[in-house]
C-alpha cells in the first residue's frame, strides 16, 4: 500500500460519513473502508487521532484528517478533478457548510432521533443527545417541539427547492460539487431515519429528483480494511505534511508549541494534545507520537475548533 492510499474510518448509518462517501463517488476514487463502532469504543481510531471521537476520519498513511471540512479539503488537494468547486465556486461551499452542518443538521437530528428515542438502544440515544444537544440534551423532551423542527427544516428545504427549480441539475450548475454533498447527506439522513420524511418531501419534487441524481454518483470503489490494519499502516509510515508557520496567525501560534485542539461545542469531547506542526488560516495540525502508533500528524479545520497553547 502507498501512504497516499485513502483510508476512511466510518460506519454505514453515519449521515456525516455519507457526505464523504458521496464525495468519493463524485470524484470516482478508490478507497479503503474501515468500519468503526457506532458508539465511541474505537481504540485503534483513538490511538490515531489522540482521542478525537467524531466520525468520519480520513487517513493517508500517518496523516490523519478530522472533520469533513478537513477531509474534503484534503481530497480536493490530492484529487482536484472533478472538482468539488465547479463554476468558480471555491470558498462559498465552506460557508454553506456552516449553514447545513449547524442549523439544518441540528433540526434533522431531532426529527430522526426524538420520535423513536424510547425504542433505540439507550446508550446510543444518550451518547448522541450529549454530542448533538449538549450536556443536558434529552431527545424525549424534544418530542413536543418536533413541529417547530419540521417547520424550520421545511423553510430551509424550500430554499434548496427554489434553487433546483431553476433547471440546473445540481446546486452550482451542470456539475455536482461540495454544496450538493452538504445538502445531500441531510436529505439522505432524514429520508432513512425520520418516519415522516416521505410525506414531508412530497412538497419538494426537485429535491427528490436531485437526490436520485446524487445517489447515482455512488461511493467510488471501496475495499474493506480492519482497524488494526489501518493502525499498522500508520505505524509503518511517516507524516507527509511539511511544517508550516503563519506569521499572521491571530493567536500567535508557532510550530513546535504544545497545543490542544477541541470542538467548540460543549459535548464533553476530549481535546487532542500535541506539538503544533501546521498553522494556517483554515487548518491546524498537531504532531503526536506514541509507542502504539508511532508518529502521526492530526489535521483539523480552524473553523469550529478552539486551539489553546499548553
Amino acid at each position: 500500500m502507498s501512504a497516499q492510499d485513502l483510508i476512511l474510518h466510518h460506519y454505514p448509518p453515519s449521515p456525516v460519513s455519507e457526505k464523504i462517501r458521496a464525495g468519493l463517488g463524485l470524484k470516482g476514487l478508490t478507497w479503503h473502508s474501515v468500519e468503526q463502532n457506532r458508539l465511541p469504543d474505537r481504540p485503534e481510531l483513538f490511538a490515531l487521532t489522540g482521542g478525537y471521537r467524531r466520525i468520519p476520519v480520513l487517513q493517508l498513511g500517518a496523516d490523519i484528517y478530522c472533520d469533513t471540512q478537513g477531509i474534503l479539503r484534503a481530497l480536493e488537494a490530492r484529487h482536484p478533478e472533478p472538482t468539488f468547486f465547479p463554476n468558480g465556486g471555491a470558498g462559498l461551499p465552506f460557508a454553506v457548510s456552516r449553514w447545513t452542518d449547524n442549523e439544518i443538521f441540528g433540526h434533522a437530528v431531532r426529527l430522526a432521533f426524538a420520535p423513536d428515542a424510547d425504542k433505540l438502544p439507550p446508550a446510543l440515544v444518550a451518547d448522541r443527545a450529549r454530542l448533538y444537544l449538549g450536556p443536558d440534551g434529552d431527545f424525549l423532551k424534544e418530542r413536543a417541539d418536533l413541529p417547530h423542527a419540521a417547520a424550520q427544516v421545511r423553510a430551509h428545504m424550500g430554499w434548496v427547492e427554489d434553487r433546483l427549480a431553476t433547471g440546473r441539475p445540481f446546486i452550482l450548475g451542470d456539475q455536482p460539487g461540495m454544496p450538493d454533498l452538504m445538502i445531500y447527506y441531510l436529505v439522505w439522513f432524514m429520508s432513512g431515519r425520520w418516519s415522516g420524511a416521505e410525506t414531508f418531501f412530497e412538497e419538494f419534487p426537485h429535491i427528490v429528483a436531485w437526490k436520485e441524481r446524487m445517489a447515482a454518483l455512488g461511493h467510488g470503489t471501496s475495499h474493506d480494511m480492519t482497524p488494526q490494519q489501518a493502525l499498522t499502516i500508520a505505524r509503518d509510515a511517516e507524516p507527509a505534511a511539511a511544517a508550516q508557520d503563519d506569521p499572521r496567525d491571530p493567536q500567535g501560534l508557532k510550530v513546535g508549541q504544545r497545543i490542544s485542539v477541541a470542538p467548540l461545542t460543549d459535548s464533553g469531547e476530549t481535546a487532542v494534545d500535541g506539538t503544533a506542526h501546521v498553522i494556517g488560516r483554515d487548518v491546524v495540525a498537531v504532531m503526536r507520537e506514541t509507542p502504539e502508533v508511532g508518529r502521526v500528524c492530526v489535521h483539523f479545520p480552524r473553523v469550529g475548533y478552539r486551539v489553546q497553547v499548553l
